[in-house]
């Protein structure tokens, strides 16, 4: 599919990974993009979603928008998650079959998969368990996009497909300490402990797990190749295929800030899910997607960003 003639809606496009898509459509020569901003369309409306087909007339809609947060954010809003995410993915998918959409890119999330997945997971494993109970009501809320897409795909010949980022990071990610995820929380913690001379971070857990990070720049890439050259029923999982644990992280993370306090472990708080490591040959294999960035050049661009905000006063 040729991208640069269409005219594309991205939900979430003004947020982290949405920002990165944008860039990489301008660079393929789209120009007919449409970013929906909640304060005009919210995506739990359905008149409000009916008024944006009428309105732009998509012919690509690429749905990222998303609630989301970390563990302690999934522990305190499992309703919230579950109905936001489920009501937004069910409504646009129905409203883009009736609109006659050419091609509904839907993005899940690796924490679909069932919590004690066998490593690396695979996508036909991905219905063989429940998912970490701490992130199940947003796992299950996303994951009800593909159940929609095959279904749809069935009865009405309608081409979506589902793709399965893993953890992602990278700079402009959200730093907010009550909402974000491992790395950019990390982060933070491990710069704002240096700047203030204190001589330790607390961390949750016990360090044990493992998790797999793929580059921002990197799953805009694929999601807009996956865009171009895939339209299967299955789901394909976006990512690296290699697993760092956290402890490693943490470490890593305090010696490329600067960091030099001890780091406590406080194992009254949820690990979440074990093991995190994706079977990514699906992705390569059906539409030639492999991430390029390494970890420590990420990991590295995202510290710089990071700090050149605090500089400014953002954080």
């Amino acid at each position: 599919m040729e991208l640069r003639n269409k005219r594309i809606v991205v939900t979430g496009g003004a947020g982290f990974l949405g920002s990165f898509i944008i860039e990489q459509l301008r660079q393929r020569g789209c120009r007919d993009v449409m970013t929906p901003l909640i304060e005009e369309y919210d995506l739990r409306d359905r008149d409000v979603i009916i008024r944006l087909h009428k309105e732009v007339k998509p012919q690509i809609v690429i749905h990222l928008a998303a609630i989301v947060g970390g563990i302690g954010a999934n522990r305190e809003n499992p309703g919230r998650f579950f109905y936001d995410n489920a009501i937004m993915g069910i409504q646009l998918i129905e409203a883009a079959r009736q609109f006659g959409v050419e091609k509904f890119v839907a993005l899940g999330t690796i924490c679909a998969y069932p919590k004690f997945t066998p490593i690396p997971f695979k996508e036909e494993d991905l219905w063989n368990g429940y998912p970490e109970e701490t992130n199940a009501p947003y796992g299950l809320a996303k994951k009800m996009m593909l159940v929609q897409a095959q279904s749809y795909r069935q009865q009405y010949g309608f081409n979506a497909i589902f793709l399965l980022p893993v953890n992602l990071y990278g700079p402009r990610d959200n730093f907010d300490l009550e909402s974000s995820h491992v790395i950019p929380a990390l982060i933070r913690k491990c710069v704002e402990a240096r700047d203030a001379g204190r001589d330790e971070i607390v961390l949750w857990g016990d360090g044990s797990p493992t998790r797999e990070f793929l580059y921002a720049g990197d799953a805009a890439e694929g999601i807009l190749t996956a865009t171009e050259r895939y339209d299967g029923a299955e789901p394909v999982n976006l990512g690296t295929g290699t697993e760092i644990g956290i402890r490693d992280l943490a470490n890593l993370i305090a010696t490329e800030t600067g960091f030099k306090g001890r780091i406590i472990w406080d194992a009254t708080k949820p690990n979440g899910q074990p093991r995190r490591c994706l079977d990514t040959t699906r992705a390569e294999k059906l539409f030639g997607f492999r991430a390029r960035t390494s970890f420590q050049e990420g990991l590295r661009n995202t510290v710089e960003w990071f700090e050149q905000q605090r500089k400014t006063g953002r954080f």
